[in-house]
């Protein structure tokens, strides 16, 4: 697997929203999984100074990725291979 970086702009979201837009990301990912095609969902970044969000997936391409935010109706301006480098020490 590997990890892709998905960018977004979610101008005047709510944290409600927020919280939904996650929540479908996270389901979206499942049924693609039970569909046959991996996705999982990591975490996401949002930067509330810019409405900025970052949502990291593990996928096997960049194609399950995008479909899974299609499926969710996520909008995103980028989807690119990313390293997650977690904290050797936590």
């Amino acid at each position: 697997m590997t990890t892709f970086a998905v960018q977004r702009h979610l101008s005047g979201i709510s944290m409600e929203q927020l919280a939904a837009a996650q929540a479908a990301a996270i389901e979206a990912s499942r049924q693609a999984t039970e569909n046959g095609t991996p996705v999982t969902y990591l975490r996401s970044n949002f930067y509330p100074a810019d409405q900025r969000c970052t949502c990291l997936f593990d996928a096997e391409d960049r194609q399950a990725v995008e479909g899974v935010n299609r499926a969710a109706s996520l909008p995103f301006d980028k989807v690119e291979e990313v390293l997650d480098l977690p904290n050797p020490h936590h």
